[in-house]
């Protein structure tokens, strides 16, 4: 089919498979000889995250959430495909029907169709003057699919238009999708970065000086590519654990695990694909940049966080906008993965006073 396989399980002696389409799960059962038995109906665009289930039952179940359904679990019939909610989180305060979500396309800088996800409060007026925060990806064949967090809302019952774009070099689309924005063919990630931001504001979701874009890790090294390629185009940029300097990347610890995804010094095409786009290479004396919050972990053992330390100092010396720069360095923290709740309240808190000043967001 068109669509990617991303895993077949077996339940009751039928394939329970599940694919990604247009960026959102479809889940589908077959008979061993691969004759089609049933579609199984989802609530609507989400993510199914893992399922269970016994080759001899005639049930199983499966995991779901989206960017208005909490992580819930549904109860599969078999025989007969059919699905029903079995239990589901709770998200107190929150009421994912005052929320619409749309899928929407643009055109890149070389004419690919890119998807974006578009999710705000319902009635809201896009007159150009909302806060919107986007934020990407675009690596290591990661899929940007519709989840549920609930700080999100924060940001949207602020009257914000939050928007999640589908960048190449993520799994969206297989492994072609992937390739696109690997290696030499990285740049392909920040055009279809910055075609998305211009799309944001052509269709009066907001305007520059009322948009943020946000990113971690791989996602740090799009924000440092956005804002050096195209500092004009965003108000502010909050960047997580990310990567900046990349022609020392690859001397780091962890740093020769990512050569099959950026590249090395070492080959020479890759050399100049790297300098080409290498944040910290790229920061000019006397130009207005937007307001940037670096955020970085001092037990990050994934991603050096001298890299941010390096990229604010650079930047703050380079910077002629006013606007501030600032680092967020956390003894307790690394890459995120396991990051006490405590912490990651703390950041969140941060995050979101950054961008609500810089953005005159009343709170």
């Amino acid at each position: 089919s068109d669509a990617v396989l991303k895993g077949v399980s077996l339940f009751a002696f039928r394939l329970f498979a599940q694919y990604e389409k247009n960026v959102s799960s479809q889940m589908k059962l077959f008979e061993l000889d691969g004759k089609p038995v049933a579609d199984i109906a989802l609530p609507t665009l989400g993510t199914v995250t893992s399922s269970g289930g016994h080759f001899d039952r005639k049930e199983a179940f499966f995991d779901f959430s989206s960017f208005t359904v909490p992580p819930s679990v549904y109860q599969v019939d078999l025989s007969s495909g059919h699905s029903q909610l079995w239990d589901k989180v709770d998200a107190p305060g929150i009421d994912p029907a005052a929320f619409e979500v749309k899928q929407v396309w643009y055109a890149s800088k070389d004419g690919t169709r890119i998807p974006m996800f578009v999710f705000h409060k319902k009635g809201i007026a896009l007159d150009g003057k909302q806060p919107a925060l986007l934020t990407g990806y675009g690596g290591f064949n990661v899929s940007n699919t519709p989840d549920f967090r609930a700080n999100r809302f924060v940001w949207l019952e602020h009257g914000g238009v939050f928007a999640v774009a589908n960048l190449r070099g993520g799994g969206e689309f297989g492994e072609d999708w992937h390739l696109a924005g690997n290696l030499t063919h990285k740049q392909h990630v920040f055009d279809d970065l910055i075609a998305c931001a211009e799309h944001l504001i052509q269709r009066n979701y907001t305007r520059p000086d009322k948009l943020a874009v946000m990113g971690s890790s791989n996602g740090g090294l799009l924000m440092g590519a956005f804002l050096t390629q195209r500092p004009d185009l965003a108000r502010v940029v909050v960047s997580r654990v990310g990567i900046y300097d990349m022609l020392r990347v690859e001397l780091d610890p962890n740093g020769a695990f990512n050569t099959t995804e950026f590249g090395s010094v070492k080959d020479a095409d890759q050399f100049q694909a790297l300098y080409a786009y290498s944040p910290y290479h790229h920061a000019v004396d006397g130009t207005k940049y937007p307001a940037v919050f670096f955020l970085a972990g001092e037990k990050d053992g994934r991603v050096n966080p001298a890299n941010s330390r390096k990229m604010t100092a650079r930047l703050q010396a380079a910077t002629g906008s006013g606007f501030p720069i600032l680092l967020r360095l956390s003894g307790d923290s690394g890459h995120g993965m396991g990051t006490a709740l405590n912490e990651r309240i703390a950041q969140d808190a941060d995050v979101f006073a950054f961008l609500f000043d810089q953005l005159a967001v009343k709170p």
